[in-house]
């Protein structure tokens, strides 16, 4: 079946009577399908430029430059007892947070369910509707400016068919899932994926993704968590990228060496496009200022690169995951990520990623592995 012989009715709505209309009757315990288009465009957050809803056999295309959306979706998707289906819903949560802060009230994530029913890990959508509904998408708009206006026809029938199968596609995915058992676990990782998109504030620990300084002291990494974190919240306050601010490297360079004066901070940070002098002043000011042990407390070490022992642990543990992926037909990414690995190895402490389900199928068989 070709894209156009699929392609259903979808309204353009751009007024919010309109879509109080369509809305109104979704009610709990039905399945609601939802995607976005959004684009990037030297910002923090995503720009929602389209909204996609199917519900009932009825489809439309939402124009959020044109609706005023306010409070209007969180009754429908977060008041009430309905299941929302989207494939690889991280970003598009992230898109839609500032409708629906906290997600939707239950959401059924396509691409995770995939997963734990053997189809394997981070299968596209075009994939996935291809296998399950035996249906061809045409992925030609995929990198189309969504926010120009009119919308293309062509545009239209592609953003209208990423809607189209997702009912179909959560029907099948709900059946295997239930007769694999794998059910609670899925819906635990759609419920983890809801949170942290809707993390107000970031990373808290954004310090441990900057490896080179495994080796500092803890005042140096508390230091560094810092600038960090100012960074994001100040890239969220200005909706600028982070790295418009401050990269990691010039972080570490910063915080590994503290410029003596403003003045050296501005050779130091020359060309960063968001870094003005208001920026540059609050950044030299929270660098020099006397961390407290509250503060250092508080920051989680570091993971290095692993060696010795730690590296031997990571192996066993390597296998052992494997082997019961195996068993569980489960990817092994799925079950537990390489970096879960090295945090507990090196740390000795339970990664928070793997509480859950995880831990109750990993913990006896990881934890004789760590290194003495």
């Amino acid at each position: 079946m070709t894209s156009s012989e699929l392609a259903p009715h979808a309204p353009w709505i751009d007024q919010r009577d309109a879509l109080d209309a369509w809305l109104a009757p979704i009610g709990p315990g039905t399945v609601v399908g939802l995607d976005t288009e959004f684009m990037r465009r030297n910002t923090f957050y995503p720009q929602l430029a389209l909204l996609q809803l199917a519900h009932g056999g009825r489809y439309a295309l939402i124009d959020p430059l044109a609706v005023p959306l306010g409070d209007a979706l969180a009754p429908t998707f977060a008041a009430q007892d309905v299941v929302t289906v989207m494939h690889s819903a991280g970003e598009d949560l992230e898109a839609m947070a500032p409708y629906l802060p906290d997600g939707p009230h239950t959401l059924f994530d396509t691409q995770i369910a995939s997963a734990f029913v053997g189809m394997g890990l981070g299968i596209s959508y075009r994939a996935l509707v291809a296998e399950l509904v035996g249906a061809e998408l045409d992925k030609g708009e995929t990198r189309s400016d969504w926010l120009q206006r009119p919308l293309t026809e062509s545009q239209k029938l592609y953003a209208t068919l990423d809607v189209v199968h997702l009912h179909p596609v959560h029907a099948i995915l709900s059946e295997r899932l239930a007769e694999r058992g794998r059910s609670a676990w899925h819906a635990e990782d759609c419920a983890r994926m809801k949170r942290r998109a809707s993390q107000r504030e970031g990373d808290p620990q954004p310090q441990r993704g900057v490896k080179p300084a495994a080796d500092w002291p803890m005042e140096k990494q508390a230091l560094l968590r810092r600038a960090l974190r100012w960074r994001e919240l100040t890239a969220r306050a200005l909706d600028k990228p982070k790295s418009w601010l401050l990269e990691d490297v010039q972080a570490v360079d910063l915080v590994g060496n503290l410029p003596a004066t403003l003045a050296s901070l501005d050779d130091r940070t020359r060309g960063t496009r968001a870094l003005r002098s208001a920026q540059r002043q609050e950044l030299f000011d929270l660098l020099h200022r006397p961390l407290d042990d509250a503060e250092i407390e508080a920051t989680a070490p570091i993971v290095g690169h692993p060696v010795g022992e730690a590296k031997r642990a990571i192996n066993d543990m390597r296998s052992a995951v494997d082997t019961l992926a195996t068993q569980l037909d489960l990817p092994p990414g799925l079950l537990c990520a390489r970096r879960s690995m090295e945090e507990f190895a090196m740390t000795k402490t339970w990664p928070e990623a793997l509480e859950g389900w995880r831990r109750g199928v990993l913990y006896d068989r990881l934890s004789p592995l760590l290194p003495d």
